[in-house]
């Protein structure tokens, strides 16, 4: 039976996590079996899709490399409609919703519609990447801030960032959507006065069974991506937080390492 907080005509936004689905929350994996209908993304994890009982409706509106399936304003009126024709439904995201989902537009268009709608948060790529990797996020007297920033932007526009603040060396930087943008992020952090020795990580399909780490330092960033696909999503991580997993594939006791900051 689905609980209370899942009326049917309502809408619940699900962040699907990285991939892996035994980092998608209890919540969340409740959510998606009760539900009538699931619109999920691309990059929601195949095992995570293998949740959805049978007899769910589960529709692709996925978004990856500049091809979409479905616009964003169709998306809110699917959404909308399947609400408003008295389904649970299950708006399906990578990740977290918050971050870099476009979740904002859904709510705004179940609001003005007078649907209920409320937000599961999960599992973010960027903690995902640094967990895979045997990393920190940040670091006690070294790493003070996290700064997120995607690397997605309009066709034709330039990565239009405040590169200075970004550069900062108390700062770990990561990146999403960031394989077609490394040489541009390492060109701009270096000017910025980034230090080019500055250690980075790239990870590939975080916590798929097709995951791939690669290491190196900011000075070579663009020549880490070359052999990465362009359909396979890429966390960038930037900053002395991270400094410890360039000497191992990883750290074999991680309370134990130490970084020099």
């Amino acid at each position: 039976m689905p609980h209370d907080d899942f009326p049917a005509g309502s809408v619940w936004l699900v962040g699907a996590g990285p991939g892996d689905p035994d980092l998608l929350t209890r919540k969340a994996a409740r959510l998606i079996a009760t539900a009538d209908v699931v619109f999920h993304d691309a990059l929601v994890g195949p095992g995570v899709l293998d949740l959805i009982p049978d007899g769910i409706d589960r529709i692709s509106v996925g978004k990856r490399s500049g091809r979409h399936s479905k616009d964003q304003g169709t998306i809110d009126r699917l959404i909308v409609a399947a609400a408003l024709a008295g389904k649970r439904v299950v708006r399906l995201k990578g990740g977290d919703p918050a971050i870099f989902g476009r979740t904002a537009e859904e709510l705004a268009a179940c609001t003005a519609a007078g649907i209920t709608v409320r937000i599961c948060p999960g599992v973010t790529a960027a903690s995902a990447a640094a967990a895979s990797a045997g990393a920190t996020l940040t670091l006690r007297g070294c790493a003070r801030r996290l700064t997120l920033v995607t690397a997605h932007a309009k066709a034709g526009e330039p990565l239009d960032l405040d590169w200075a603040t970004l550069a900062a060396p108390d700062t770990t930087l990561a990146v999403y959507m960031g394989r077609a943008a490394a040489q541009t992020v390492m060109q701009q952090l270096i000017a910025a006065g980034r230090s080019a020795d500055t250690p980075v990580l790239v990870v590939v399909n975080a916590s798929l069974p097709t995951e791939r780490i690669i290491r190196g330092r900011l000075s070579s960033l663009a020549f880490l991506v070359e052999a990465i696909s362009a359909h396979d999503p890429a966390m960038l991580i930037v900053g002395e937080a991270v400094r410890a997993t360039l000497s191992a594939e990883a750290p074999a006791d991680a309370d134990r390492a130490v970084v020099a900051c």
